[in-house]
């Protein structure tokens, strides 16, 4: 591999960022969690899903926002347009639409009838005649702004967004486009409640240096070995808001023989297969023919792993409490067309699912001892400088919400 990556050179690529220890206070502070719902997850644009997910007029799904103390309604509209509203009837505040997803003509509010039209307007209300100059033309569901970017639909909860989706994404948007992302249509999916602070959560994935340790069982040599022990990232690049990081893939992983078998019928997330032909420009950006995968890291909570044998996941960690997080997984794959890339499909399944397992381990019982005030700060090394920019540009918007717009 590059003999540079045994150097401290992240440091030195990105002096601003400095080499201090960050302080543990704002992964336990309760006043410092509001000020991050407040100033980023009520400001800035999230993903919360596929366009997949709701193909047909009237297929719609809810997200709960605990950060934001919202519920979210997505439809897609009889005009074939996604839209999102505040799941908030205008009569009494109930929520419009009780289910996760579902699909309808128009939505009814269970408390007392009112309903709207897929576009959010108010279409009927139960004894109308009884309201005290009801302009229901006024009345109709609250929107959210809304966009897609390569199928993944993002909104912002601000009610004036500072940025368009394209702006806020940037040159990292613009890096990735023309994956086949939408050629993935089998999709298998987890979610967990951990007991941690969601930063805790992000910082996890944005360093490679726990895998020779924490994965020793699911994934043993695939991104460390002779040439790469520890695992040293092979690019990292850092933007305003975003990342990418570049994991190196082992070119001699050692294959046990269901591993052969699967490779055989399909791919295995242990074995690593690069096609350097169809790859966006922000993929494998330095083109090593050691590469793996790359992480690139949307701010605040969305993760993309895509991997040079053509699959992907996507990570969304999403804050509930100071010391709680929602964290949600998708692996998406290409649809198996015959038993034996079915058998690899479930297979390396399962191989994720184990590595999941792992690194939850490691993020509440992090958790548990942040607080006991025996340590007041995190060491970070040069590889792991990925979480230095993440805790800069939380704590840049906490302090200064305003300068969202520059910082982009």
């Amino acid at each position: 591999m590059d003999a540079a990556a045994g150097r401290k050179r992240w440091a030195a690529a990105y002096p601003e960022l400095g080499t201090d220890p960050i302080p543990i206070e704002p992964y336990i502070s309760p006043a410092y969690f509001a000020l991050e719902c407040a100033n980023i997850f009520r400001r800035v644009w999230l993903n919360v899903g596929r366009e997949e997910e709701i193909p047909h007029a009237g297929d719609h799904f809810v997200k709960e926002i605990a950060a934001a103390q919202s519920s979210v309604l997505v439809v897609r509209g009889g005009d074939g347009a996604i839209r999102a509203f505040h799941n908030m009837c205008a009569h009494r505040g109930n929520k419009v639409v009780w289910q996760d997803r579902g699909q309808c003509e128009r939505f009814a509010c269970t408390f007392h009838g009112w309903s709207y039209g897929l576009d959010g307007q108010l279409l009927h209300v139960p004894d109308e005649d009884q309201f005290h100059d009801l302009r229901k033309h006024e009345l109709g569901l609250t929107p959210v702004a809304a966009a897609l970017w390569e199928g993944f639909i993002f909104i912002n909860l601000d009610p004036q967004p500072q940025q368009s989706l394209a702006a806020y994404l940037g040159d990292l948007g613009e890096r990735l486009k023309g994956w086949p992302f939408a050629q993935k249509t089998a999709c298998f999916a987890y979610r967990a409640e951990a007991r941690c602070n969601w930063k805790v959560a992000v910082n996890a994935f944005q360093e490679s240096y726990h895998v020779p340790f924490v994965h020793q069982r699911s994934l043993p040599d695939s991104a460390a070995g002779q040439g790469n022990p520890l695992a040293h990232p092979l690019a990292i690049i850092l933007f305003p808001l975003h990342q990418t990081i570049s994991i190196y893939g082992n070119p001699h992983t050692r294959l046990n023989p269901v591993d052969e078998l699967v490779v055989r019928h399909g791919h295995s997330y242990r074995k690593r297969v690069v096609s350097q032909g169809d790859l966006p420009p922000g993929l494998n950006p330095t083109r090593q023919t050691n590469w793996g995968f790359d992480i690139d890291v949307f701010f605040p909570n969305f993760f993309m792993l895509i991997f040079g044998i053509g699959v992907y996941f996507t990570y969304n960690f999403w804050p509930v409490a100071v010391d709680r997080t929602v964290y949600e997984v998708r692996m998406y794959n290409p649809p198996p067309q015959n038993a034996g890339q079915r058998f690899a499909l479930e297979y390396n399944r399962s191989i994720q699912k184990s590595g999941l397992t792992e690194d939850l381990a490691t993020l509440e019982n992090t958790q548990s001892v942040l607080a006991s005030g025996a340590k007041k700060h995190l060491i970070l090394q040069d590889n792991e400088i990925a979480i230095r920019h993440h805790y800069k540009v939380v704590d840049g918007l906490v302090r200064a919400p305003d300068g969202f717009g520059r910082t982009a």
